[in-house]
C-alpha cells in the first residue's frame, strides 16, 4: 500500500462484528452498525507543537483500537474500504492479551 498518513492522522482498518447476537439470533447485514474496533495499517509522523517538535504518536501500525462511531472519513485505497481520522478520534488501544482472555 503506497499511502502514508500526515500529521497526526491514521489509517483504520474496521474489524467486522459478529454475525449472531449473544442469544445465537443471526443479524442480517442491513441491521448490523458498523464497527467501532479497527486495526491501524498506518500513522503519520505526528503533529507539531508550539516549538515545531514533533508530537509522538500513541498509537503504531497493528494496534487494535476502539473509536467514535462518526469518526474518520471512509476512503478506498487498493480496491479496500478503509478510515482515516485524527489520532485524537481514537478512544483507546485494546490489549491483545486481556482482549483473549475476555473471549
Amino acid at each position: 500500500m503506497a499511502f502514508t498518513p500526515l500529521h497526526d492522522r491514521v489509517l483504520v482498518r474496521r474489524v467486522e462484528s459478529d454475525e449472531k447476537t449473544a442469544g445465537g439470533l443471526i443479524i442480517p447485514d442491513n441491521a448490523k452498525e458498523k464497527p467501532a474496533e479497527g486495526e491501524v495499517v498506518a500513522v503519520g509522523a505526528g503533529a507539531k507543537d508550539d516549538d515545531g517538535d514533533r508530537i509522538a504518536m500513541d498509537v503504531k501500525a497493528g494496534d487494535k483500537i476502539l473509536f467514535g462511531k462518526w469518526s474518520g472519513t471512509e476512503v478506498n485505497i487498493d480496491g479496500e474500504e478503509l478510515l482515516i481520522m485524527k489520532e485524537s478520534d481514537i478512544l483507546g488501544i485494546i490489549d491483545g492479551a486481556s482482549a483473549a482472555k475476555a473471549a
